[in-house]
């Protein structure tokens, strides 16, 4: 069983604004994206997949609005296969209703942050009733945390070293940090490591195969391995491609001297039951 917990749903490119759709050119540098989701498209290669965990975007400041029932009208074309999240920008008005909205009635199991996308510090006391909410209805929350392509969103509010402050003062909040902080890596280690209820996924890092090398290496030696949690990223990147990528990553020290990723732990996150751990049923 692999659960992916981290993938995507949005119209494109109604949902993104022109300085966003541009922008994304550099996603991954001299490939470029097809941003369009379909879901027969993912399951063709989500092959390994059994759950998966999607969610669309709020982040005003960059260009990205993905309203929360598009993504509850795509869970329910596939319910014994998606769990769907909600998004929040909560440097916009009339968020706390969304969130409101978007758990009791729209039924969406989780919540999804954008805090460098949209420009906010997750530990700013403003958004505290966010994290008292997702306390008292036990809905996990995944966090962008790491790099981006869009020139406006500030590197300042995607450290992962901010999500300390968040999980000791609200510590039964289950969180994802998402993409090991990339390059921030350490700091995320360092973080969930820490906290009983904070992960990390390793989506969309395979593509970097030297740099996620380091990462995971960093995450073996702090041993951590037991809070990644596997994820794809789609439509960045895919299911299959993830999986093949990460076990190919030992191949490239042949001839070396280098410490090798322990595969046998590699291959217990890829069958974690994530779900479990978040508190999702």
């Amino acid at each position: 069983m692999i659960i992916d917990v981290h993938s995507h749903y949005w119209e494109y490119p109604e949902h993104f604004s022109d300085d966003f759709k541009e922008q994304a050119r550099r996603a991954r540098g001299d490939v470029e994206v097809d941003l369009t989701v379909r879901y027969a498209e993912y399951a063709a290669t989500a092959t390994a997949a059994s759950k998966t965990v999607v969610f669309g975007g709020k982040a005003k400041l960059s260009g990205l609005w993905v309203p929360d029932k598009v993504v509850a009208g795509y869970v329910k074309q596939q319910p014994d296969k998606l769990i769907g999240f909600l998004s929040l920008d909560p440097t916009q008005p009339g968020w706390q209703d969304e969130m409101i909205e978007g758990h009791q009635n729209l039924k969406l199991k989780g919540i999804k942050l954008m805090p460098m996308y949209a420009g906010f510090l997750p530990q700013d006391r403003r958004f505290d009733y966010l994290w008292e909410y997702a306390t008292k209805h036990h809905l996990p929350v995944l966090l962008h945390t790491g790099t981006t392509f869009i020139s406006q969103a500030p590197l300042e509010c995607t450290l992962p070293r901010h999500l300390d402050e968040v999980a000791t003062r609200f510590p039964e909040v289950r969180m994802i940090l998402a993409h090991i902080g990339h390059p921030y890596e350490g700091e995320c280690v360092v973080t969930i490591r820490k906290h009983r209820h904070v992960y990390a996924d390793c989506s969309a890092l395979h593509y970097r195969p030297f740099q996620l090398y380091h990462s995971l290496m960093l995450l073996q030696e702090y041993g951590v391995w037991n809070k990644l949690l596997f994820g794809s990223d789609y439509p960045f990147t895919t299911v299959d491609a993830s999986l093949a990528g990460m076990r190919a990553l030992n191949n490239m020290l042949e001839g070396t001297n280098l410490p090798r990723l322990n595969m046998d732990k590699m291959e217990a996150m890829f069958e974690r039951n994530s779900l479990e751990l978040l508190g999702i049923e």
